[in-house]
């Protein structure tokens, strides 16, 4: 449909503004082959309104109804998680964060005063491990850990 065509239908539905609605109607007034167009739509929208519309008959619907009444519910997919491989997923993560951890105190040259990593790390510990950040990331875990064991214990308790 090119966008002389769709204009007409749009002025014939009356869904056009009004400055695009007068530009229209002079172009209908001035061309004589949008004006024999715009006839033709308007014949073929009269013919289409007076058209009536089929519908089924009530017995067909009552009937499609109690067939589809009759039809189980569709049941959602539940998909089984295998809980094997998500304890092997995290057992793997849990010993490797282990051993980077064990390696890295292996490593230092351990003193209660001072900690310091090995030279091959260069990282300056005392700029960012202060003890307010100590004090948060203590009290960050103790929450979390409150947490879970109220989590635990009201599982036991349902149970």
């Amino acid at each position: 449909m090119n966008t002389i065509e769709q204009q007409l239908w749009e002025y014939i539905d009356g869904t056009l503004d009004e400055s695009a609605n007068k530009a229209i109607e002079e172009k209908i007034a001035s061309d004589p082959e949008i004006n024999a167009q715009y006839e033709d739509l308007l014949k073929l929208n009269s013919v289409l309104g007076s058209l009536d519309l089929d519908e089924p008959s009530m017995s067909f619907t009552r009937n499609v109804m109690e067939i589809i009444a009759a039809e189980p519910a569709p049941v959602a997919l539940k998909t089984k998680v295998n809980s094997g491989i998500i304890y092997a997923v995290s057992g793997f993560f849990v010993l490797s964060l282990l051993g980077i951890l064990g390696y890295v105190f292996y490593e230092a040259k351990a003193s209660f005063a001072s900690f310091t990593l090995p030279d091959k790390f260069n990282i300056n510990l005392n700029r960012y491990i202060t003890p307010t950040t100590l004090y948060t990331f203590l009290f960050v875990d103790l929450v979390i850990g409150l947490i879970l064991l109220d989590q635990f214990l009201r599982k036991k308790v349902h149970k």
